[in-house]
């Protein structure tokens, strides 16, 4: 009888150290697919700071040319 209780118990043993070792292949995994997430987050974070300065780059060379603009606008109507 004791001999039927030890073999459960190493069965049980065994499925606790297969299903250890499969956690810990799935925690590696999903540590490797959070690194890739987070060089893609870092990569888009950075792209958007390059997007915004040229943004705010773009909008400060139409104001320039608006009020180029208007100068020459202006100087028109004193011509007129």
């Amino acid at each position: 009888m004791s001999f039927e209780v030890f073999e459960k118990l190493e069965s049980k043993v065994q499925q606790a150290i297969d299903t250890i070792t499969l956690l810990q292949m799935e925690i590696e995994e999903l540590k490797e697919r959070n690194t890739v997430l987070s060089q893609d987050v870092q990569s888009m974070t950075d792209s958007r700071e390059a997007l915004v300065r040229e943004n705010e780059q773009l909008k400060q060379e139409q104001s320039a040319w608006q009020e180029r603009l208007r100068t020459l606008l202006g100087k028109m109507e004193d011509v007129q």
